[in-house]
């Protein structure tokens, strides 16, 4: 931008008027005084009015004025980002569409789908043990495989918020069973154990002395009480491995069940089949009446609906099953889902083949 030199000519005729103010006031000083204020005023005044007037004729040639209007649109005086020298530029109309777009995509990326969670570790469980041939849950199943995935948050923030949840350690034991110490072909061939692994492990309950010695390490227990110090719960496939198969085993073992293996538990089936269910059907709400009518996904089936890769490993294996339901969880957690036990477990519940101190009566056994 070039601007044209002030042009002084118009101060020529008031220096004479003032020289003239000086020999007829000159007696007078604040006469004189108040006429040269006036005077320089007025200069000043024009001398401006002509400058701003002589240069916005003198901008360089073909630049547009800020405030004239282009291609018939009145684009404000604000930023744009730059356009692409190939493209049109959009209406104000199209303009303000994009930005809008433009805001809703970066509001989704920006979304936080991290959660206050009401635990913060895992538990991952999920046992095998012995069984029959068309025998189901009455029988009195003892367990031989206890696999163990510790889950932990690892992007909590501040405010206690997250959604990122893995694997931190494992444990895996083979438990020797003491009622029927012989396995079946069929629960072989179902779980992959062999009749050696379950000869040379430990007993269930110095399986649970290795395990309590595992929480203690990782400051989930105290070490000689045994009571929990830290938020943590335990999560398995459905209830039944602590509901049906541990209740069980610890009747056989003539032990209590220890104080860090009571409390509710986190159904992970229940969890991810109720939100299949619910992202089915977005606008309808789940009534808690009529969750036990919605159709029960086993591991592969989860994996599926929550976008997983397949199952890796070998199905029924203790310790392939726990790591499959931690992927689960995983991904369960990435997707804001709040995981927190609500499935109670009963210690004390029985059945009919429990006799007197860990007494199995086998003669209820027949008709089943």
């Amino acid at each position: 931008m070039q601007l044209a030199s002030p042009d002084l000519d118009g101060l020529f005729p008031f220096a004479t008027f003032f020289l003239s103010l000086i020999q007829l006031l000159g007696s007078n000083w604040k006469a004189l005084l108040l006429f040269s204020f006036l005077i320089w005023s007025v200069t000043v005044f024009t001398r401006r009015a002509k400058q701003s007037k002589d240069s916005s004729s003198l901008l360089v040639e073909g630049s547009p004025s800020p405030r004239v209007p282009l291609n018939g649109s009145d684009i404000p005086l604000i930023h744009h980002h730059p356009y692409s020298q190939t493209s049109d530029r959009p209406t104000s109309k199209s303009s303000s569409q994009t930005q809008k777009k433009d805001l809703m995509v970066k509001s989704a990326q920006k979304q936080d789908h991290r959660v206050r969670p009401p635990c913060d570790a895992f538990l991952v469980l999920d046992v095998e043990a012995t069984c029959e041939e068309g025998t189901g849950f009455e029988w009195p199943n003892e367990i031989i495989e206890w696999p163990v995935c510790l889950m932990r948050w690892k992007d909590k923030s501040d405010q206690g918020r997250t959604s990122q949840l893995e694997i931190v350690d494992e444990f895996r034991s083979f438990v020797k069973p003491t009622w029927r110490p012989q396995l079946s072909q069929f629960c072989t061939e179902l779980t992959g154990i062999t009749q050696v692994q379950v000869n040379t492990a430990p007993t269930f309950q110095n399986v649970l002395k290795m395990f309590a010695r595992f929480l203690a390490n990782h400051g989930l227990i105290d070490p000689k009480s045994g009571r929990p110090i830290q938020r943590f719960c335990w999560c398995s496939d459905g209830p039944f491995d602590i509901r049906d198969f541990v209740v069980k085993q610890c009747f056989i073992s003539k032990m209590p069940m220890p104080l860090w293996l009571k409390g509710d538990i986190l159904d992970v089936r229940k969890v991810v089949s109720v939100w299949a269910a619910a992202s089915s059907n977005p606008d309808t709400t789940i009534k808690p009446s009529a969750r036990s009518h919605i159709r029960s996904l086993n591991i592969p089936q989860q994996l599926q609906v929550l976008g997983l890769p397949a199952f890796q490993g070998r199905l029924h294996s203790g310790i392939d099953d726990t790591r499959n339901i931690a992927r689960v969880m995983t991904e369960l957690a990435r997707r804001g889902v709040r995981l927190e036990p609500k499935t109670s477990i009963n210690p004390k519940r029985r059945w009919n083949w429990m006799g007197k101190s860990g007494v199995v009566l086998e003669h209820t056994l027949m008709s089943q």
